[in-house]
């Protein structure tokens, strides 16, 4: 017998024993517990214990364009950057309310398309160019930035809604409009308050291309090793009896399975294109036509670019801005991963297969295969994206309060790994930087990744390390 199946066969072992146990503690209050951890000591002959090697260094190993565009598409990908860059101002549409100025605020962690910087540029913008908001008690300039969801309405039934952060009251161009912030600070002592942070945008034509009968083949696929984990998961949306395939998890009007957004709740990525121009920098478009705030006085002008100009000289000038910003986001590469930072290329090596071992790999699927899409540049493509793009139920202890589709209050997308070694916050509301942290809180009472995490609490501390490291190479 071979040193890994050893080890394969101890944490089975300790998972066995441990199972009792595990909802005997309520993880979600009192933290969690480690098992069979083994020491690592340095050649100082100090005792360590395994750790987040932290954000990878170096150059951004994402931003750039897929291998294989050509010239004619690099120029509606560059075009779409350049929208997707820019910070839209409130004469050109911008507000009555809203989160930040443009797409590459939220989204430039490392390179742009990403996810939340490190200096969380909401702050600023509070008072920017005028304004008079103040900044919500969970906003912090060294914090992710984040969009705020109220859990229930004031009469107790479920909300779920964004509520904007901020008004273009007193802003330059606004004139007279007068628009006040919720009573974010009320919502968040009430406990009424839930967060989301930006999702990284890189890969998303990729991933768009795979086809649903993958997504459903993969879902089936180890089926017994997966229920001795507990471990489910089903596709978004599942409306039953009104799907027009008679299947449950597809989409209720073309029968298909949608898959972005932190519940999947989005089927393509110009609804989600569309959807965020509308809710987070207020500008209405060709999918989303009404502003979501009607104050009078406050409806000051639509942007020149939100929809489609078929009289434009230019074939690239026709396209509305959500456009642009689907055809950014679907020539947008993959991030590339290291193959020897950090720890070196025999620990990366290791931590994939313990990543596999224990049963990461089991909702963090380490790759697909995209289909015979139009674009040569995203067809027969190996996505290795990490993700089932499933829902799965996270338990009490990652629990939002909010349903999207059929997405439920504690159920979340299995979030694609890939870019995970450059990313400054984790989890859907940003709530650590700390990779080890940000994995325990996977566990809590009914959550499916128990029975995966009591495997990972079983390894011992240089096989956790060599796990971080596999996950920051990503």
């Amino acid at each position: 017998m071979d040193k890994n199946t050893r080890g394969l066969r101890d944490v089975v072992k300790r998972t066995a024993l441990m199972g009792s146990l595990s909802f005997l503690l309520p993880l979600a209050t009192i933290g969690f517990v480690y098992f069979g951890a083994e020491t690592v000591s340095s050649q100082a002959g100090r005792v360590l214990r395994a750790q987040d090697p932290g954000v990878r260094g170096g150059t951004a190993a994402a931003g750039g364009p897929l291998d294989g565009v050509t010239d004619h598409e690099n120029e509606y990908f560059l075009a779409g950057k350049g929208e997707f860059e820019e910070a839209e101002e409130v004469a050109e549409g911008l507000g009555p309310t809203l989160n930040l100025d443009s797409c590459g605020g939220c989204h430039s962690q490392p390179a742009i398309g990403g996810t939340s910087p490190a200096i969380n540029p909401q702050v600023a913008f509070a008072t920017a160019g005028g304004g008079r908001d103040l900044i919500p008690p969970f906003l912090s300039a060294d914090g992710p930035v984040r969009e705020a969801r109220f859990i229930r309405n004031p009469d107790g039934s479920p909300d779920g809604g964004v509520h904007a952060l901020f008004t273009i009251t007193g802003r330059d161009g606004a004139g007279t409009c007068q628009i006040s912030q919720p009573d974010f600070a009320k919502e968040f002592a009430n406990k009424n308050v839930s967060f989301r942070i930006p999702t990284p945008t890189f890969g998303l034509g990729l991933v768009e291309q795979i086809p649903d009968s993958a997504i459903l083949a993969n879902m089936a696929d180890n089926a017994g090793a997966k229920s001795v984990l507990g471990i489910r998961g089903r596709a978004n949306f599942a409306v039953d009896g009104r799907t027009i395939s008679g299947q449950t998890n597809r989409n209720g009007n073309d029968g298909t399975i949608a898959r972005f957004g932190w519940k999947a709740q989005n089927k393509s990525l110009l609804l989600f294109s569309g959807e965020a121009y509308n809710v987070e920098m207020g500008i209405s478009n060709e999918l989303f036509q009404n502003e979501r705030d009607e104050t009078a006085n406050c409806l000051i002008a639509s942007h020149p670019n939100s929809v489609t100009h078929p009289e434009a000289d230019a074939t690239i000038d026709a396209f509305s801005a959500i456009e642009k910003f689907a055809f950014f986001m679907r020539l947008l590469a993959p991030p590339a991963a290291s193959p020897d930072t950090p720890g070196g290329a025999p620990s990366i090596t290791n931590g994939k297969t313990v990543f596999n071992s224990v049963g990461c790999a089991f909702c963090h699927t380490p790759s697909f295969t995209t289909g015979n899409s139009a674009v040569a540049a995203l067809r027969n493509r190996t996505v290795r994206l990490y993700s089932d793009l499933l829902v799965h139920d996270m338990g009490l202890g990652l629990a939002d309060g909010v349903s999207q589709g059929q997405a439920g209050p504690r159920e979340f997308r299995s979030a694609p790994l890939w870019g995970l070694g450059q990313r400054v916050f984790f989890l859907h509301d940003g709530r650590t930087s700390d990779l080890a942290a940000a994995i325990r809180a996977h566990q809590s009472i009914g959550s499916e990744a128990n029975g995966v995490i009591q495997n990972f609490l079983g390894l011992t501390e240089s096989q956790k390390q060599d796990l971080y490291n596999f996950l920051r190479s990503l």
